[in-house]
């Protein structure tokens, strides 16, 4: 069974693709909401959290305290660094455990906003990157998001990877552009993934 990661910034589109690929009955592991899943329900994960970061990590009815963690973390690189490498592993070998439920598949997609090259520390077989227009994923941002304003928009974009270095990953691009069709792209690239 082949392991596709699908990846792309925010307002890309990559969600919309991976729905498309759920539609064409291929398991999708959306691994930034498992993450958010795992760092609420596994009691090692929330423990090494609360070590790292302290008890106000998580509120009093217990949920994962996402803006305190945020403010901790984002103005304190290491911290950051520190929080991802207690949450990857987690994410990585449940994302194994929810693949072997699929071995029998061709192949399964693992979605993520983060994600390295196929082989980089990750046991992908390739990497599809889904690419739109900086103003169009603005647009798209806007409209889903609509109590976003542009500068709080751009403050996200500007954390996230840049277009040219996501494409570097990219074993396959998929444009989402809205002048070129989506799905015989996908179509084409599930084909591909079933040789």
């Amino acid at each position: 069974m082949k392991k596709i990661g699908v990846t792309g910034g925010i307002g890309s589109g990559k969600s919309t693709v991976c729905r498309v690929f759920k539609a064409m009955g291929v398991p999708v592991y959306e691994a930034d909401e498992r993450a958010k899943w795992l760092t609420n329900h596994d009691p090692l994960l929330r423990a090494d959290i609360m070590r790292l970061l302290g008890p106000m990590a998580y509120d009093a009815s217990g949920q994962y305290n996402r803006a305190f963690v945020a403010a901790q973390v984002f103005t304190n690189p290491t911290l950051l660094t520190q929080l991802n490498a207690l949450i990857h592993p987690r994410v990585q070998a449940d994302t194994l455990r929810w693949a072997a439920a699929y071995a029998e598949l061709p192949y399964v997609i693992k979605e993520a906003a983060l994600m390295n090259a196929a082989g980089q520390g990750n046991d992908l077989d390739a990497v599809v990157v889904v690419m739109a227009p900086l103003d169009l994923r603005i647009r798209r941002i806007q409209h889903r998001d609509p109590q976003r304003t542009e500068a709080e928009i751009n403050a996200i974009i500007s954390r996230q990877i840049s277009d040219e270095a996501r494409q570097q990953l990219a074993d396959e691009l998929l444009i989402n552009d809205e002048t070129r069709l989506l799905i015989p792209q996908i179509i084409r690239l599930d084909r591909a993934f079933r040789d």
